[in-house]
C-alpha cells in the first residue's frame, strides 16, 4: 500500500472512531476501549510474527495504555469485590503484555486477548440485561 493510501486509511479510521465515541453512552465507551485494546493486541501479534519490532512495541504500549485507562476508571466504591477483581486482572494483563513485548512471545498476547475477550463478552451481556430489564418491567428504555 502506498503512503497516500495508508494516510487516507488512517484518517478514515480516525474519523470512524471519533464518530463512534461522540455518539456512545458510558457503557459503549467501555466496550470501545475493550475493542481498541483487543485490536492493538491483534496488531501487535502480527507485527511480532513479522519481526517488525517498532510497530509491535507501539501497539503493545497502546494496549497497555488502554488497559491502564480501564483500570483507573473502575469505581471501587460502588463496584466492591468485582471492581477489585477487575483491577487485579487488569494489572496482571499489563504485566503480561510487558513480558510478551520483552520476550516476543505471541502466546502471551493470545492469553491477554483471551482474558480481555471474556471481559468484553461479559460487558456486552450486562448491557443486554440492563436494556432488557425495563422492558420486562413494562417500561420503555
Amino acid at each position: 500500500m502506498n503512503s497516500k493510501a495508508k494516510s487516507a486509511l488512517q484518517q478514515y479510521n480516525q474519523v470512524g472512531v471519533h464518530a463512534n465515541v461522540e455518539g456512545a453512552d458510558p457503557h459503549q465507551l467501555i466496550q470501545l476501549l475493550l475493542d481498541g485494546a483487543l485490536d492493538k493486541i491483534r496488531m501487535a501479534t502480527g507485527y511480532m510474527i513479522n519481526h517488525q519490532i517498532a510497530q509491535k512495541g507501539s501497539h503493545v504500549s497502546a494496549a497497555i495504555s488502554i488497559i491502564e485507562g480501564l483500570r483507573i476508571s473502575l469505581d471501587k466504591n460502588s463496584g466492591g469485590q468485582i471492581a477489585e477483581n477487575l483491577e487485579n486482572l487488569y494489572k496482571y494483563m499489563e504485566v503480561r503484555l510487558v513480558e510478551a513485548n520483552l520476550k516476543n512471545d505471541p502466546a502471551i498476547l493470545k492469553e491477554v486477548a483471551g482474558l480481555l475477550g471474556e471481559i468484553r463478552e461479559a460487558w456486552v451481556a450486562i448491557r443486554d440485561q440492563v436494556q432488557a430489564a425495563p422492558l420486562a418491567a413494562g417500561t420503555a428504555p
